[in-house]
């Protein structure tokens, strides 16, 4: 049997242009890790992440090394409340780097807030701070008024300075303020709503 040239240039091209079987399935794992990827980098930026504790300033309700479910999502439709236990910038960190901290707010635009006799007030009512295990150690903090669009935060622990918070570096900024913690994840043990 002959084959003309005609026909060996007909076939040539057509399975030169098909890719082999294992390109098409790298190809599609390409796009589908991408396409993940871009994904979980969205959720990451504007709806949660993870975080772990470092230190002792929230304790007894968070504890060193615990991860925290971290609600971006929730500040962006509205704003902190009084009792969220949120993650901000440290106002108080120097150079490029951005540092992260955990605390409580217990002061909102318009409230006075002062520390009087280990007693916590807001607008000159006692606060009642279930999720502490100690009268504040630190001294008395003369009245502040919160501005507006501002927060005053306080971590849970209320040892002699255990914790850095805004007794020192003053009221903090909403746009300082990047999501609240809504779980601690892990370890298992300790898993629970916040």
């Amino acid at each position: 049997m002959s084959v003309s040239p005609s026909d060996l240039n007909e076939t040539a091209p057509r399975e030169a242009r098909e890719k082999p079987h294992w390109f098409k399935e790298v190809l599609e794992w390409a796009k589908t890790i991408t396409i993940s990827f871009l994904i979980v980098m969205v959720l990451h930026l504007f709806v949660f992440n993870l975080s772990t504790v470092e230190g002792h300033s929230m304790e007894p309700t968070l504890q060193d090394r615990e991860w925290l479910f971290v609600n971006k999502a929730a500040y962006l439709i509205g704003n902190p409340k009084l009792g969220d236990i949120v993650i901000l910038e440290d106002p108080s960190a120097y150079g490029t780097e951005k540092d992260y901290l955990v605390k409580r707010v217990v002061g909102m635009a318009g409230d006075r807030i002062e520390i009087y006799n280990k007693q916590l007030y807001r607008n000159g009512e006692k606060v009642s701070e279930a999720y502490t295990d100690v009268e504040i150690e630190d001294l008395d903090f003369m009245p502040v008024i919160v501005p507006k669009g501002q927060y005053f935060v306080m971590g849970d622990n209320r040892h002699a300075r255990a914790s850095k918070d805004s007794r020192i570096f003053g009221t903090v900024p909403r746009s300082m303020i990047h999501g609240r913690a809504d779980f601690i994840l892990w370890p298992i043990k300790q898993a629970k709503a916040l």
